[in-house]
């Protein structure tokens, strides 16, 4: 992808939002930065590229339409808008119920619907063979894993008592931490994605799907587990919840700075991105790679293990 692109990024304050502003920016590239509380950005570097600007994506659909107009007046459309704004409520499914659900949903799965919608009709307006309109979701590995093992001696070692006492599997309920919530709205945002990818073909907007593993970014397990309505059958899960939801934060192998470089090689074809086709995938670490192939192998050995089952409904 040839030439200047003006850049549309939701979630800029920290993150992966921040550092994609600073490399676009770097690449010569023009950006409009958004956070949903202007003074988290306004402490930005000025530069003749950038435009700071308010946009909460929980907002209503008629706000987002409003702020994305303006948005496309500043430099006469946008070419690439990245849905980076997103964060995780970590809670026990039916402790937190559709509630915790709706409010999780709004931001990371609704949000990305609204925003996009705004922006898609500025990039059909501008696509042609020559230039094309890039759509970047920010997903996350816990699609493919919502599941997480705790890293904690003693609840292995109360695992492995229990296991062997009662000759069962090594599995126990306190050796997981479920983060349901965030990894159902991924699931969302990358299904939904994928169609987008077959929707915008016509229109040569092509959408990429960012898949990263665990990275070293600021605030990423920053919220408190919810323990607003306990259930007393989860009290072993919720509290080791609690105690180990957070304890990754500064430990995560992967380098934003990185992922992000790469992010721009893959929108303006450069980098590592030279002479590849393009990717409606982009998965970002190993761990991310390990989990993603791990689900993979076990969807394959369902079907071998049940393959009789499975091709034996149809209609004679």
């Amino acid at each position: 992808m040839l030439g200047q692109k003006v850049w549309l990024i939701t979630g800029t304050s920290s993150g992966f939002g921040r550092r994609l502003t600073g490399v676009a920016l770097a690449r010569g590239d023009r950006v409009i930065a958004t956070a949903r509380t202007l003074s988290k950005i306004e402490h930005f570097p000025q530069h003749p590229n950038l435009h700071l600007m308010q946009l909460d994506v929980n907002a209503s659909t008629r706000e987002i339409k409003a702020r994305i107009d303006r948005a496309a007046r500043v430099w006469n459309g946008i070419d690439v808008l990245v849905n980076n704004a997103g964060y995780g409520l970590p809670s026990l499914l039916e402790e937190g119920g559709a509630s915790l659900m709706f409010r999780q949903f709004q931001t990371n799965f609704f949000g990305v619907v609204n925003v996009c919608n705004a922006v898609l009709p500025y990039m059909r307006k501008r696509y042609s063979q020559e230039r094309n309109g890039t759509v970047v979701v920010i997903g996350s590995r816990s699609a493919w894993k919502p599941e997480s093992r705790v890293n904690n001696f003693s609840v292995q070692l109360k695992a492995l008592v229990t296991a062997m006492f009662w000759r069962a599997k090594m599995i126990n309920h306190s050796l997981i931490f479920l983060p349901g919530f965030y990894a159902a709205s991924k699931a969302a945002v990358h299904t939904m994605s994928e169609s987008m990818a077959l929707e915008l073909k016509p229109f040569n907007i092509r959408v990429l799907l960012v898949e990263p593993g665990a990275f070293r970014t600021e605030g990423i397990l920053g919220h408190q587990w919810d323990c607003s309505n306990p259930i007393p059958d989860y009290d072993e899960q919720r509290a080791d919840g609690c105690v180990n939801f957070s304890k990754p934060a500064g430990k995560q192998p992967g380098d934003p700075d990185k992922a992000m470089e790469i992010v721009v090689d893959v929108v303006k074809g450069e980098g590592c991105a030279t002479g590849r086709e393009w990717p409606l995938y982009l998965v970002l670490g190993k761990d991310a790679e390990a989990d993603i192939r791990n689900k993979c192998a076990k969807v394959l050995k369902h079907l071998d293990d049940w393959n009789d089952v499975v091709r034996g409904v149809d209609l004679v």
